[in-house]
């Protein structure tokens, strides 16, 4: 079975314009704060647009502060949670919620508030980040930078672990090394609470909540911090309805990564590597993933390679797609966009992802030709049927026993979303049923039961 999503990255509808070498949004910062509110609006929409034709997922990113162009995706949850109430099937993710840039139990609230209000439609896509305007701006104050990568790493993997016990623990402590839940200074004589976990059967005891303790002739003022009573233990308020916790994700290139993921039962997200650097990835994903017994949030065991639709688990494949045929498609203007795009990831080293073997060495002073994206087939641009080639090829390079999830990536700049609508209704329409019938048939999502998913008024 094969599955397809739609990854969303905020390209403008603005045309590319070359300036000193490179693309770049050629228009005043006013005009730019005009052009994102329009950039939102079509996210908002062709979520929309993706639920009625029949794609599996609609993935978003989480960029900020950019008046260059190609990215736009500030608060992922907030724009699907318009998504979420005008549609009934589509799953929504982001890859990813940085979690360097946000406290783990806000983020655990709001991702909980959307898995409600969609009826338990959210994938939660989870990353470290990597552009250090965005990370040393939102991640310093959280006490993580990008420019220490090892200490970004291990903010992550705490951010992580407090993400899952938000989720999943009805009352829980945490005490690591940039966190201390709740922080052991937080007096809390309340007598409402002591009346509440003085019952029997609620989950806890009042000697796990709380330490109560005698009057403190040191602190004055309300009667909840006048005494050394101290709160030991917190509650997260919503918790999701997927149980345990939705389905995680993590998009990511080093091995290193990529194993820690698999041993966490998180799916593999691979997007800018050739066919075969994905393979590579994906080998060493289902190889960690055996040695560490087949993490999986359900527990139930081994997962087929390289995705298991039913379970939901293993690795997905993403490639940026143009269809040129019968009318439809620009070719030269989907170029620029793309080198508007690569002028923008090659500075952060995204150039060595599309090597591989006998390449000649990366220099990251060079531009990224989009025509080399093209020849790596990491973008597909072309007929209706190339382009179902060139996905089946990808598949069997993956494994073709397997099911097999893909993720187009529609948008560049320079597109009106219309257009990108109409590239979405032709794969919709002439790709998508030719590889389900060689693939065993299409994903039947479950419609969200609830009702006001289906009753809110239409935005357009």
């Amino acid at each position: 079975m094969i599955e397809f999503g739609i990854f969303q990255n905020g390209a403008s509808h603005l045309p590319a314009t070359e300036v000193n070498g490179l693309y770049v949004n050629a228009v005043d910062l006013p005009t730019t704060q005009k052009i994102r509110r329009q950039t939102l609006l079509d996210q908002i929409r062709q979520g929309i647009v993706a639920d009625r034709l029949g794609y599996e997922y609609f993935w978003l990113t989480e960029h900020h502060f950019q008046p260059e162009g190609p990215e736009f995706s500030p608060n992922p949850l907030f724009t699907e949670m318009a998504i979420a109430t005008n549609t009934k099937r589509i799953r929504l993710g982001q890859n990813a919620n940085i979690l360097p840039w946000h406290h783990p139990l806000r983020l655990a609230e709001q991702i909980a508030i959307l898995d409600i209000v969609s009826g338990g439609r959210v994938e939660i896509g989870v990353g470290r980040g990597y552009q250090p305007r965005e990370a040393e701006t939102l991640g310093g104050v959280m006490g993580a930078t990008i420019q220490d990568q090892e200490r970004n790493r291990s903010f992550f993997h705490e951010a992580y672990e407090i993400l899952i016990k938000a989720m999943t623990e009805p009352s829980f402590s945490h005490h690591g090394e940039f966190f201390t839940l709740p922080p052991t200074y937080t007096r809390w004589h309340h007598p409402v609470t002591m009346a509440y976990f003085s019952q029997p059967d609620v989950g806890r005891t009042l000697e796990q909540v709380l330490d109560v303790g005698q009057p403190d002739m040191y602190t004055g003022g309300i009667p909840i911090v006048a005494t050394a009573t101290r709160l030991k233990e917190i509650s997260v308020y919503p918790q999701p309805v997927q149980k345990p916790h939705p389905q995680i994700w993590e998009p990511s290139t080093s091995e290193r990564s990529i194993r820690w993921s698999a041993r966490q039962g998180i799916n593999g997200y691979f997007v800018a590597e050739p066919n075969a650097r994905m393979k590579k990835a994906v080998d060493a994903y289902y190889d960690e993933a055996e040695q560490a017994g087949w993490p999986d949030r359900l527990g139930l065991g081994e997962f087929k390679y390289p995705y298991d639709a039913q379970r939901k688990r293993g690795c997905a494949a993403g490639r940026w797609v143009h269809i040129v045929d019968k009318g439809v498609g620009n070719r030269e203007k989907f170029m620029t966009g793309l080198q508007m795009q690569w002028d923008w990831y090659g500075s952060f080293g995204f150039a060595f992802a599309l090597a591989e073997a006998g390449d000649p060495p990366v220099d990251l002073r060079n531009r990224v030709n989009p025509e080399l994206v093209v020849e790596k087939k990491v973008a597909l641009v072309g007929t209706v049927d190339y382009v179902i080639e060139e996905i089946m090829r990808t598949r069997e390079i993956l494994g073709g026993g397997g099911d097999f999830a893909f993720n187009c990536y529609f948008e560049t700049n320079g597109f009106e979303s219309a257009e990108v609508e109409e590239q979405m209704r032709v794969f919709a329409e002439e790709v998508m049923p030719v590889l389900r019938r060689a693939d065993g048939g299409m994903s039947q999502l479950p419609l969200s039961d609830v009702s006001f998913a289906v009753e809110q008024p239409q935005l357009w």
